[in-house]
């Protein structure tokens, strides 16, 4: 299934900002993340299609998924 997955802040570093992904029917949202070598611990918000989703939720044809870091400051 084809997944365009976006990227956002640090995340892009030696990455990309957005891509399409052939990706295997069944793929969560965390397996995605994992694949690209990204710590979990580092995510702050995960969106698909707008809606944020969970490492567990199962990604679907046509879908959009943003990864955004956590973000510090004060």
């Amino acid at each position: 299934m084809q997944v365009q997955v976006k990227l956002f802040a640090f995340f892009r570093e030696g990455r990309f900002i957005r891509e399409d992904k052939e990706l295997p029917t069944g793929t969560t949202a965390g397996q995605v993340v994992d694949d690209l070598n990204i710590d979990r611990e580092e995510v702050g918000v995960l969106m698909i299609n707008s809606r944020h989703c969970t490492f567990e939720t199962v990604l679907q044809e046509g879908d959009i998924y943003a990864i955004f870091p956590v973000i510090g400051g004060g």
